[in-house]
Parts: C-alpha cells; structure tokens; sequence
C-alpha cells in the first residue's frame, strides 16, 4: 500500500475515534466531535476577522522564530570562534532554558505589553534551541579538512560554505522542526495570558469564557494546520542551503 493511502487511512480511523469518543461522552460542553468542529471552523473561515487574526498572529510568531533563528545561528557561530563569548553567554542561555515559559510571559506582559508579547516569547523559547544546535553544527566540522583548509589558506568564507556549512545544515534542519512548534505553543500561550486584540489566543479565551467548546477545538486546528504549512514551507527554504539536498 503506498504512502499516500495509508496516511489517509490512519487520518480517517482517528477521526472515526474522535467521533465515537464524542458520542460515547455526550456531552457538548465538554468535547465535540468533528462534525461540529468542521462547522464552526466554516463559520469562521467566511469571515474576514478570521483571516486577520490569522495572519495577525501568524507574522508576531514567525516573526519571533526567526529573529530567533538569525540571532541563534550567528551568536552560536561567534561562540564557536571566541571561548570567552560561549562561556559568557552559558549562563544566559541555561536561564533562558529553565525559567517556565509563564514566568517569561508575565514579565513580559509587564515590560512590553500585550502587542508583541508573542514575538518576544518565541524568541525566548526558541533561541536557546538554535544557540546550541548551531555550536554542536560547528564543533561537529571535520577536522582534516579543517586543517587541509589552514594548509592550503583557504579563506574563512570558502572554509565556512565548503567545510562548516555541511556539518552545520543537519543540526539546523533537526533544531528547526523542534522549534517551530515551541514557537507556536509558546506564541499562543503567550497570546492566551496577554489575550491581544485580533490574536488566536484572544479567541481561544473567548472561546473558553464563553464555554464554546467547537470554536475551541476549531482554533486549535488552525494552530496546527497553520504551524505545519508554515514549517514546511520554512523546511523548504532552508533545505535549498544544504549540500547534502538531491543526493
């Protein structure tokens, strides 16, 4: 059985679960099957509000994650370079790793407001992941070449494309599907505390405040339609710098 089939099999026997899960409880308030789900998203999905807060939230996450991955990737690389930088930064980044995210976000919310509360999470929460992958990239460079790189004087850009580039794609690509979606729980957690005007965390409380239970279930899957398209896409973009892409 091909692939393709088979990933539609197993998506349509957990729908059928959900579905018999949502009959076996009986309850509205509680859970909801898919069948109300779809139809509380087609209500949303016709109104010109619901693409707002989309893209709205959307461009405060994504724009986290990547003012997180530029800013990983480059600190991560000058701390490969400079002993003294890693040793300094050590500290600042195990924070940043073990302070619960909720602690971030009512900091935040007291510093920055509600707005660009969700950039500013997303940053938090992904650079440190980018940080590190970025330095065990660098570090897992192969050292003969390195050294046939030094004898020869190959350039410090020519060493970076050809030597480090290679050895540093696969932790990227790896730290990126991870942080991706840290970004978006922790954007949309951050959006759910804050609640910011035209955000998917604003019409999850809503949703909760008002115990609407399909509309909450309908806005988590947009979160993870949504998360996945655009990590692919972001995928898609960073494979095209791998060596390693069509062998």
């Amino acid at each position: 059985m091909k692939k393709q089939y088979r990933t539609v099999i197993i998506i349509a026997v957990w729908i059928l679960l959900w579905q018999l899960a949502a009959m076996v409880i009986n309850k509205r308030i509680i859970f909801v099957g898919p069948a109300e789900v779809a139809a509380a998203l087609a209500g949303q999905a016709v109104k010109v509000e619901f693409w707002v807060t989309v893209c709205r939230s959307s461009m405060r996450i994504c724009g986290g994650f990547l003012a997180a991955f530029v800013l990983g990737v480059l600190m991560g690389i000058l701390a490969d370079r400079c002993g003294l930088l890693r040793e300094f930064l050590e500290p600042a980044v195990g924070l940043l790793q073990s302070v619960p995210v909720a602690s971030f976000v009512i900091l935040a919310l007291i510093w920055i407001g509600s707005e660009n509360l969700s950039v500013l999470i997303s940053l938090i929460v992904v650079f440190p992941v980018i940080y590190r992958n970025t330095l065990q990239g660098m570090k897992s460079a192969d050292e003969k070449m390195l050294e046939m790189a030094r004898v020869f004087r190959i350039g410090p850009m020519r060493t970076f494309l050809y030597i480090y580039r290679p050895a540093l794609m696969p932790y990227l690509i790896s730290a990126s599907r991870i942080a991706f979606g840290m970004a978006w729980k922790s954007g949309v957690a951050a959006e759910v505390i804050g609640v910011p005007d035209r955000s998917i965390g604003e019409k999850l409380y809503m949703a909760k405040i008002y115990l609407s239970t399909a509309e909450l279930f309908a806005w988590t899957l947009v979160i993870i339609v949504i998360s996945r398209v655009l990590e692919h896409l972001f995928l898609l973009v960073l494979g095209m710098f791998d060596v390693r892409r069509g062998r």
